[in-house]
């Protein structure tokens, strides 16, 4: 049993698209100050921490995730003072700040590897990941970038290869060296001494390469039109026994600014997953558990294994995690539609640990349409279907030109939603039965039961295959959640006794009595049952 939580457990982190949520001066693209003048509106939602995704100066080739300068905040956004007022702000309202670390590469624009590049004898050389071509002139290795192609960029003026998983203008640093592993912890003191509560760190599996940088094995199942991620097994880039050394620095290096969070991103299968933990519980505090993002299928009997598998895996003490979305994914109400979206949003907000919400959600913001000749992201070049700008739309305030999310008569950076009058905050905020409504609710009632921030979790078996049946339990009290994965209604039958009263149906149209051991379930219902003792 939990005894003090910390405020990372108990909360519920909400993930920020800075360039998609508000627009506060017109030129189409959000910014600072636009998340300072909604932080009402957060707290009125419910939840507790705001994850920014990079706002940092950068050329924008992979929006943000390019940094040409870690200790400033990009124009477009703002400046270093409307960071500083977000976080003074934010806190004034109890709101934690994280912010997305991105150590893995910065910019080529980067000061550091523009000296890095100058010369195969400068000092900061080794900065990188450097490497002769191979004997027939080619890439070092057969490494492939996750947008395609090689991951190996030849520079005519030094003779050599430089390292780059991600878009060529973001070089790969070498984590190897200790003075890029001290220049990139100055970057997080100096966050850390501004206030923000902790980090996302991006890909922080893939910090250490294999020292022999020997070849990846080619994955036969792939074909072309597939991701380029997937022509892979990278075995030799990614996920090496030494990264932990550099994981646990990290931590180290946060816990001694007091109670901050450190959360990786981290794409892999349950058991390697549970190793960022670190083995005394010293390394990430929340490694991002993507299993609900990544399951190819929404079912129950799926989705059930996929629970009692991430809780039977989790270490002894570590603190679960769960997500749906985010701004690489698709949206999922896109993935599994809106009236499943309910159903999956009340499994966010009622299974235990930290959930993670990404913007708009909360109102069933579905993918939006980007012609093709207005696509931005890299992932996207090859293959249209590949681009992750549609899970970025703007956010949808009202039903005004540009959604209130930019000055009306405003190019917005990408297209708004073509529903957008129909689903946004204002419209769903007057409506009582809305997707919006529904999260606010459960976000409430969430908040006020300990049995669903700190309880423990338990499946239960039953004979229906589309129906998922859990429980919370804190200190006697007991809380059940029937989840309803078919648009058919359903019957569930429980070896249990007495009755329940409903607190939350997805549909926000009831308050009943049920009797346990014969729950009525509608189609696309999930329920939200308190026990009666």
């Amino acid at each position: 049993m939990l005894q003090t939580p910390s405020w990372w457990q108990t909360s519920v982190i909400y993930q920020i698209y800075p360039r998609s949520f508000f627009d506060s001066n017109g030129d189409g693209i959000g910014d600072l100050a636009g998340i300072t003048r909604k932080l009402d509106y957060l707290r009125w939602l419910g939840v507790d921490a705001l994850w920014l995704s990079p706002m940092y100066p950068s050329p924008m080739a992979d929006f943000g995730y390019d940094i040409a300068n870690y200790v400033d905040v990009d124009p477009i956004f703002g400046t270093l003072h409307d960071m500083d007022v977000l976080i003074e702000q934010a806190h004034a309202r109890d709101l934690k700040l994280i912010l997305d670390y991105v150590p893995n590469h910065t910019s080529d624009e980067h000061p550091w590897f523009q000296e890095s590049r100058a010369s195969q004898e400068n000092e900061k050389r080794d900065w990188y990941i450097w490497r002769d071509p191979s004997p027939d002139g080619g890439p070092p290795n057969n490494w492939t970038s996750f947008f395609g192609g090689s991951a190996w960029q030849f520079d005519e003026q030094t003779g050599q290869y430089y390292l780059h998983l991600f878009d060529v203008k973001q070089p790969d640093l070498n984590w190897r060296n200790p003075l890029v592993r001290e220049a990139m912890y100055d970057v997080l003191r100096f966050w850390l001494d501004r206030g923000v509560d902790g980090f996302r760190v991006d890909v922080l599996w893939m910090l250490i390469k294999d020292e022999q940088l020997r070849d990846n094995p080619s994955n036969p199942d792939w074909k072309p039109g597939d991701p380029p991620v997937l022509s892979q097994f990278r075995q030799y880039s990614e996920d090496q026994p030494e990264v932990h050394n550099i994981i646990r620095e990290m931590r180290s290096l946060l816990d001694s600014y007091g109670e901050r969070v450190f959360i990786g991103e981290i794409y892999l299968p349950i058991p390697r997953l549970m190793q960022y933990y670190g083995e005394t519980l010293d390394e990430t505090h929340l490694p991002f558990n993507f299993q609900l993002v990544t399951n190819p299928t929404w079912e129950a009997r799926a989705i059930r294994q996929i629970v009692d598998e991430y809780e039977n895996g989790l270490p002894d003490g570590a603190w679960p995690n769960w997500v749906l979305g985010n701004h690489d994914r698709p949206r999922i109400a896109t993935r599994v539609g809106r009236e499943q979206a309910r159903v999956a949003q009340m499994l966010l907000l009622t299974l235990r640990g930290t959930p993670t919400c990404y913007y708009g959600d909360e109102l069933g913001m579905l993918n939006g349409y980007v012609p093709r000749e207005l696509l931005y992201d890299p992932a996207g070049k090859d293959n249209p279907e590949h681009s992750r700008d549609y899970e970025r739309t703007p956010m949808q305030w009202d039903g005004s030109t540009n959604a209130g999310f930019s000055t009306p008569g405003v190019t917005t950076w990408l297209p708004v939603a073509e529903d957008y009058q129909t689903y946004n905050v204002t419209a769903e905020q007057q409506d009582p039965r809305s997707f919006l409504a529904l999260t606010c609710t459960l976000l409430n009632v969430r908040r006020s039961l300990a049995a669903l921030t700190i309880g423990s979790y338990q499946s239960f078996d039953q004979d229906n295959s589309t129906c998922f049946v859990y429980q919370r339990q804190h200190e006697g009290t007991r809380y059940l959640v029937a989840l309803n994965f078919s648009a058919q209604e359903q019957v569930v039958k429980l070896d249990e006794n007495g009755q329940g009263r409903v607190l939350i149906s997805t549909h926000l149209d009831r308050e009943d009595s049920v009797r346990l051991s014969e729950i009525h379930l509608r189609g696309n219902e999930g329920l939200l049952i308190q026990r009666e003792e």
